[in-house]
């Protein structure tokens, strides 16, 4: 069947990007199609779409989808006709360590995504979405809620008392602050907006610090922990905020490497870490278990994600725009 997509030209580009139609065989033997609802944008979306890292060939974008499933090849028990399912980031990817290198298997950049209507795919390529969620809802977890769950619960097993310092407003910092509170941690935020600040206390943020008025504020955050310093650190901002991580962590803190926002190269002085024997773990999203775990979690404690607007499936480039000012507060929705 040939149901509307879009689709990025060879190197992306705003002006490269396309409304189109892509076909949704039935499935076959392990498949299924669904009927997509939402994507939600993140970082590397827009790398791709953008021409940041635009694709080789014509490509489908958005690694987040999440729908209805209108119907199930053989040989697949896990979903029947009518499941809200969301999409895997890594479908290859079940459990485990980590076994795939970079974005070639990644939907919306190595393979197709899911900036479409309907999709036919390997049953590994969605789990179920949370129970009550919107469509708009569940697509927020592929990349940004997958991402702080791995970093917080799959690599650093957080504990209640633990600290955590999340950076900015964007979905991975924000799942942090919803995740690390649902454990029972502290969490000490930042951000450059006092009005984004207060929206994290509102959240649950125990203290925030405002990074533009702050400069030293991986000095602040370790004070605040009365000097014994941060269990683990969501590092987004990259080169031009891991000296203040540094600082702020503690003694065999975990620092996961998450954000480039600001580069993707700069000089980092080895003595802090090699003093502090700080763990520095990148952190690429998760497993298709992992998500599975994370959705358990949520359905145990209710909690909701927070999106700040919705654009249609064909303002795509208006939401990348969107995104790009980052007055965004939260995820943002395309809406299929």
């Amino acid at each position: 069947m040939s149901t509307k997509a879009i689709f990025v030209k060879p190197g992306g580009g705003y002006q490269n990007v396309v409304v189109g139609h892509s076909e949704a065989p039935a499935p076959g033997a392990g498949e299924i199609t669904v009927r997509l609802h939402a994507n939600s944008l993140n970082y590397h979306d827009f790398a791709v779409v953008s021409g940041m890292w635009g694709p080789s060939e014509e490509r489908i974008p958005m690694a987040d989808g999440a729908g209805e499933v209108i119907a199930v090849g053989t040989d697949v028990s896990e979903f029947k006709v009518g499941d809200s399912v969301v999409s895997t980031f890594f479908p290859q990817w079940i459990d485990g360590t980590p076994l795939v290198e970079g974005f070639v298997t990644v939907p919306g950049d190595g393979i197709d995504g899911y900036a479409r209507e309907q999709v036919t795919a390997s049953a590994a390529s969605f789990t179920h979405a949370p129970a009550r969620w919107s469509h708009a809802e569940a697509a927020t977890l592929t990349t940004a809620g997958l991402t702080a769950w791995r970093a917080l619960m799959a690599d650093d097993s957080l504990k209640p008392g633990d600290t955590v310092l999340v950076q900015g407003t964007g979905g991975v910092s924000i799942f942090a602050l919803q995740f690390a509170k649902m454990a029972g941690a502290t969490v000490i935020a930042t951000s450059s907006s006092d009005e984004k600040l207060e929206r994290l206390k509102a959240m649950g943020a125990d203290h925030v610090i405002n990074y533009r008025k702050d400069s030293q504020w991986g000095a602040t955050a370790l004070a605040l922990t009365g000097g014994r310093g941060v269990d683990h650190i969501i590092e987004v901002g990259g080169p031009a905020t891991l000296e203040q991580s540094m600082i702020a962590i503690r003694v065999g803190g975990h620092i996961s490497i998450i954000g480039i926002l600001s580069g993707v190269t700069g000089a980092m002085d080895f003595v802090p870490m090699l003093i502090k024997q700080v763990r520095l773990q990148g952190v690429l999203v998760g497993s298709r278990s992992q998500q599975q775990a994370m959705i358990r979690a949520i359905n145990a404690n209710g909690m909701r994600p927070v999106i700040d607007r919705h654009f249609p499936l064909t303002d795509i480039v208006e939401a990348f725009k969107y995104q790009e000012t980052n007055q965004h507060f939260g995820k943002i929705i395309l809406d299929i």
